[in-house]
């Protein structure tokens, strides 16, 4: 009976290890995201963590109206947190990893950025990005001071 409650004990342990691991420390996926860097933090009551805010173009349809997109995450690195804080409104890529679970230690999300691919200075204007578009609506009209509506 011992030899019973010792494996079915063990057994428990186990599995609880396994689904823990896979839970908070397996990288369930990883990628890079681009946008302008909205802000990043430090904050927290316990656990003090680097969070961020990274705007992408585009828009995401929500059910109760239009909303831009954006890209939360934490940082776990202080340089590379401390870097992003001086080089906020720049457009950049970050790499970051996903995790199925986060950890209050880990930060506030389960995304955590580890890398920084490349940081640019936000160089087009509303002005280029309405030329851009007329480029593709109406070849030839660019530059040509044509307001269409909705474009702004």
């Amino acid at each position: 009976m011992k030899k019973i409650i010792g494996i079915v004990i063990a057994g428990l342990i186990l599995g609880l290890a396994v689904f823990c691991y896979f839970r908070f420390w397996f990288v369930f996926g990883e990628g890079v995201r681009s946008g302008e860097l909205n802000y990043v933090v430090y904050k927290g009551v316990i656990w003090k963590t680097y969070e961020g805010k990274l705007i992408q173009t585009g828009i995401k349809a929500q059910t109760s109206g239009v909303q831009s997109n954006t890209f939360d995450f934490s940082i776990a690195d202080k340089e590379i947190a401390e870097r992003l804080m001086t080089e906020s409104g720049k457009v950049m890529d970050l790499h970051y990893k996903e995790y199925f679970g986060r950890l209050p230690w880990r930060g506030h999300t389960k995304y955590i950025v580890d890398d920084i691919i490349s940081i640019k200075d936000k160089t087009t204007t509303i002005d280029d990005q309405n030329e851009a578009v007329l480029s593709t609506i109406a070849p030839g009209a660019e530059g040509a001071g044509t307001v269409v509506p909705g474009l702004y």
